[in-house]
């Protein structure tokens, strides 16, 4: 038997380079799934993707998403593309096995939980106060570094993770310090200044009105102390005040303490992300 692809829809490419098809996996030319592909210039010229991936139901577990996976970094390389990026949902445990045995290296994690009931706590002595424009400013040109050197270490080109930390924060953060529906705060005992919160108050996802952290960092000085865990509380009371249902969050895959720390927070990983250099 005989796996391909075949196209569905004429190549789309945009203005700015960017391309997306949709094909059909067929088996001696009957068709048994779809797979989407597409081109992420905002992620680097060489970015490629596997958009969506389906197989239907009587056709799976005889090795049509793996051929079409590999059949889909072909096309990828015909694009001059030089990684390929695929998320998968948490609970997919087959497409899970599937892209670790491709040879995909899990990259960061979409995680999230419920909000409900009354806003937590701070631990006694320690409150949060709004960012002031200097300390935002700083903040703004630290976070971009670290931004950019995660992004380097798990496959980005620098170029491509520069862009990107650029559009993103430029996205996220339109208005600055002032950007609607953001809480950009300090953690703070007496005078001290122990880490710092940037959080999106109105951030839809799963159809329900949610919060995302999207940053948090513990000064270095004070690390080992509890403080992460003090600034997720904190990412909590303001989403509840807010109105948020949920509270979502991105960690980086290896980052261990970060991840347990969410999961000891109750949170529970949504999504995965993975990545593969195509030689």
């Amino acid at each position: 038997m005989t796996t391909t692809l075949r196209p569905t829809v004429p190549l789309q490419q945009g203005a700015d380079g960017a391309k997306s098809r949709r094909y059909e996996v067929c088996v001696n030319s009957r068709p048994v799934g779809t797979i989407e592909l597409v081109t992420e210039v905002r992620h680097g010229a060489g970015a490629g993707r596997i958009a969506a991936l389906a197989v239907d139901e009587s056709d799976r577990r005889r090795g049509r998403a793996t051929v079409a996976m590999l059949a889909a970094e072909e096309v990828l390389r015909g694009w001059r593309c030089d990684r390929v990026d695929i998320s998968v949902p948490a609970g997919a445990a087959a497409a899970l096995r599937l892209v670790a045995a491709l040879g995909y290296t899990e990259r960061n994690i979409n995680m999230g939980r419920p909000l409900s009931g009354p806003a937590p706590e701070l631990p006694t002595g320690i409150s949060a106060r709004a960012m002031t424009q200097g300390e935002f400013d700083a903040w703004l040109a630290r976070t971009r570094v670290n931004y950019v050197q995660g992004l380097t270490r798990r496959g980005f080109p620098e170029k491509a993770a520069r862009a990107k930390a650029d559009a993103d924060h430029a996205d996220a953060l339109a208005d600055g310090l002032a950007t609607p529906d953001t809480y950009l705060g300090v953690l703070t005992r007496d005078d001290a200044v122990l880490g710092t919160l940037w959080l999106a108050l109105r951030h839809p996802f799963l159809g329900r009105t949610g919060g995302f952290v999207f940053d948090v960092e513990v000064a270095a000085a004070y690390r080992g102390r509890g403080h992460g865990r003090s600034l997720m509380l904190l990412a909590e009371q303001r989403a509840l005040d807010a109105g948020a249902e949920q509270i979502r969050l991105n960690v980086y895959a290896d980052n261990v303490p970060a991840l347990r720390l969410y999961e000891s927070l109750g949170y529970e990983p949504q999504m995965r992300h993975f990545y593969k250099q195509l030689l």
